[in-house]
């Protein structure tokens, strides 16, 4: 936000209904992957602004995609950073995956509350920033939970600092894990698609930017180092430009500050309006 807005952008990073500083909705478990795309546009139109350019990371990405497709007339172009546009179904191929994968074992009701119950919030940011910044998927085995994946005697990946852990922290006391486990990971099978589109075909038309580490884990989801090397992300994304970072892991605008900041304004600047 300080790089952009240095460069002389407005820069608005709201959090989402549920994470942060927002309020918890009265019954997380009926938030939507919709509600936070209306909630994107509610917040342009109290602030009267008809167009913006559209940063997400991870699930984030997933919300700025669909806002893209809902709102095409106010997006003048899309970032995202570890995770592509997913065309419908793609979700689906989790199922190729054990049964200990981390988001078949977050989509279960309970599962995870019970899991990350047992530590405070500052620890399971702690073991979530150790497991993702890794090159591997977290599986856990069958009589094992994900939290128990990490050792407590691993210390944090280098750019993260413990004034990073304990603000992170700090927030998901405040909010717990509710919400955020019920969007993303219990809501994938949401169909957030555009009624100017079909459900099956959908498309992105505006400038756009992916940002990934090579070392990312996501690459090793079945099918998605193919889906983004072959260019059928394209058929979705067509002017989509992609940059991979070496040595770079799911965590990329943390471990690599400035060079996303560069990427994202040299994008910013090249398609400004």
């Amino acid at each position: 936000m300080i790089a952009v807005a240095n460069a002389g952008f407005r820069a608005i990073a709201p959090d989402y209904r549920g994470y942060g500083l927002s309020d918890i909705p009265q019954q997380p478990e009926k938030t939507l992957f919709a509600d936070l795309v209306n909630d994107t546009a509610s917040i342009l139109d109290s602030l009267a602004i008809s167009k913006v350019f559209v940063i997400g990371k991870d699930f984030g990405a997933m919300v700025g995609y669909a806002f893209a497709l809902f709102y095409p007339e106010k997006v003048a172009g899309t970032v995202t950073l570890g995770v592509p546009f997913l065309p419908p179904g793609f979700h689906e191929s989790h199922q190729a995956l054990p049964e200990g994968f981390y988001i078949r074992r977050w989509k279960e009701p309970g599962r995870a509350e019970a899991d990350f119950g047992r530590f405070d919030a500052k620890t399971v940011v702690r073991n979530v920033y150790i497991m993702f910044s890794k090159s591997e998927i977290p599986i856990a085995s069958e009589n094992q939970e994900i939290m128990d994946l990490v050792d407590p005697s691993v210390p944090l990946p280098s750019w993260f600092t413990e004034e990073d852990l304990s603000a992170y922290g700090d927030l998901y006391h405040k909010s717990g894990f509710q919400t955020p486990l019920q969007v993303p990971y219990r809501s994938f099978a949401e169909n957030v698609g555009s009624p100017q589109q079909g459900v099956d075909d959908p498309k992105v038309e505006g400038p756009a930017l992916l940002i990934m580490g090579e070392e990312d884990y996501v690459f090793k989801f079945p099918g998605m180092e193919e889906y983004l090397k072959s260019g059928e992300v394209k058929k979705y994304v067509p002017n989509l430009d992609i940059v991979y970072l070496p040595q770079g892991c799911h965590f990329v605008h943390e471990q690599f500050p400035d060079q996303v900041n560069q990427l994202v304004l040299d994008f910013l600047t090249r398609n400004k309006y």
